[in-house]
């Protein structure tokens, strides 16, 4: 996950517009209250604000006070920045919270600031008397199944939204600074990152009883990939093309019935097939080779071989890659 920058304040504090310059920075933004509304359109509801609230906390009260952020968290992707508005209960604030590089900011400005800005709007249902903008707030800083005050002091910053927009966004990009330091992204090491390719290049497998593939690199750069099954042309090992794999036969007995090729071998063999050498390069597979593969990897020159699982019978070519020097390395993922 990369950055997850939360949004709470009173109301007029700026949470939309500092959202949409968010949005113009690249983050993707989602609103707990579009989940409400997500509801109140599926029951065929009228969406007002007397709705919005009495769905919230039917919510709330059924599924727990996370429920909302329970449901942004399983939108979000990965590799994606994300603005996460309408935060107003101390339990969602604890769920996001879970997710790493999550920060609550609360974008704040003084209530006399925030009442001209809402007698700006000009909506019928806002108060036009300070006072009463004054007891409205008093009571949504309480309000049962949200406690806005609760969730403002669980905020991990603070923007000041008291003058023009430009001001505002000189105060977005002062924190987004500051928080690309503080927090960092979940970047994978180039094992990690090849091993992961190599995971991914297995699942083409089609061998019912082990799924077994290899990436050769060099310069960072993959040359060539491969993952054990049946020749090229004939019937796969999963449509019953090997006949040892097919009847389950123990580790390291009736080799000799088995068509499949492995993974490292294919690595290497598609590399040949395609006029491209992979001497002095790194082969990343999914299991320490066998034997067979061993003394092919050895006269491919492979110059390092990194694992991610044993296999069961790899002792035999453990010893015969350190007796040719090649590099064997093993990395869990």
């Amino acid at each position: 996950m990369s950055l997850i920058i939360g949004l709470t304040g009173e109301n007029c504090s700026g949470k939309g517009i500092s959202a949409e310059y968010l949005k113009r920075k690249g983050f993707y933004y989602i609103s707990l209250s579009d989940f409400i509304r997500e509801e109140l359109v599926e029951e065929n509801t009228e969406i007002t604000r007397e709705s919005m609230i009495a769905k919230g906390n039917d919510l709330r009260a059924r599924f727990g006070p996370s429920i909302l952020a329970q449901r942004a968290a399983q939108r979000m992707e990965k590799d994606r920045n994300y603005i996460v508005d309408s935060i107003r209960n101390p339990g969602e604030v604890k769920e996001l919270k879970k997710i790493r590089n999550f920060v609550l900011v609360h974008v704040h400005a003084p209530p006399e600031i925030r009442f001209e800005r809402m007698k700006a709007r000009k909506r019928e249902s806002d108060p036009q008397a300070f006072e009463a903008f004054q007891k409205i707030e008093e009571a949504e800083m309480k309000k049962e199944g949200q406690n806005l005050g609760e969730t403002i002091r669980m905020a991990d910053r603070t923007v000041e939204n008291n003058s023009e927009p430009q001001a505002l966004y000189e105060k977005w990009d002062s924190l987004l600074s500051q928080l690309s330091r503080d927090f960092h992204s979940d970047r994978p090491s180039w094992d990690e990152y090849f091993m992961g390719i190599a995971r991914q290049v297995a699942s083409r497998s089609n061998c019912i009883k082990r799924k077994v593939a290899a990436v050769i690199v060099r310069d960072k750069r993959i040359i060539s990939t491969g993952y054990n099954g049946t020749p090229r042309g004939t019937k796969n090992c999963n449509e019953g093309g090997c006949p040892r794999c097919n009847n389950f036969a123990e580790s390291g007995t009736k080799l000799e019935e088995c068509y499949c090729a492995h993974g490292e071998e294919n690595a290497i063999v598609q590399a040949a097939y395609h006029g491209i050498s992979v001497k002095d390069s790194t082969i990343y597979t999914t299991f320490c080779p066998c034997l067979y593969c061993t003394r092919m990897i050895i006269n491919a020159g492979i110059r390092e071989v990194v694992y991610n699982a044993d296999y069961p019978l790899n002792e035999s070519s453990i010893r015969m890659f350190d007796e040719a020097g090649v590099t064997l390395r093993k990395m869990k993922l």
